[in-house]
């Protein structure tokens, strides 16, 4: 009888908290011989949490480029509207007219030479 209580306190004290903190769980039989499977299971699991974490950030990165993006192109717009405004020809005479250069529009028959 009093082996019995005594099996019965070690199984208790095989799944108690202090029993696996304390590392004693490493040392049965089962946990030694898997040892190796273990430790590639935890290597497996920091790979994953790392390449989450790397996607996670990536993913980010790209949504703000993404708005840097709409943002140029919205940029690209205005000023090749204000460049077109701003390259007409009535626009361009105005512009030189005020500056007071001595250009002006030639009014000549332009020739052109074919063999």
């Amino acid at each position: 009888m009093e082996s019995e209580n005594k099996g019965n306190i070690k199984e208790k004290k095989k799944f108690s908290w202090r029993y696996f903190f304390n590392g004693e769980i490493l040392t049965e039989k089962f946990v030694a011989d898997q040892i190796k499977l273990l430790l590639l299971i935890f290597v497996l699991i920091l790979i994953f949490i790392s390449n989450r974490y790397s996607c996670a950030k990536k993913l980010t990165e790209m949504d703000k480029l993404k708005k840097e993006l709409v943002e140029l192109q919205y940029e690209q717009v205005i000023l090749t509207s204000k460049l077109a405004t701003l390259s007409r020809q009535a626009q361009i005479e105005e512009m030189l007219r005020e500056k007071g250069s001595g250009l002006s529009r030639n009014n000549a028959v332009i020739y052109e030479i074919r063999k």
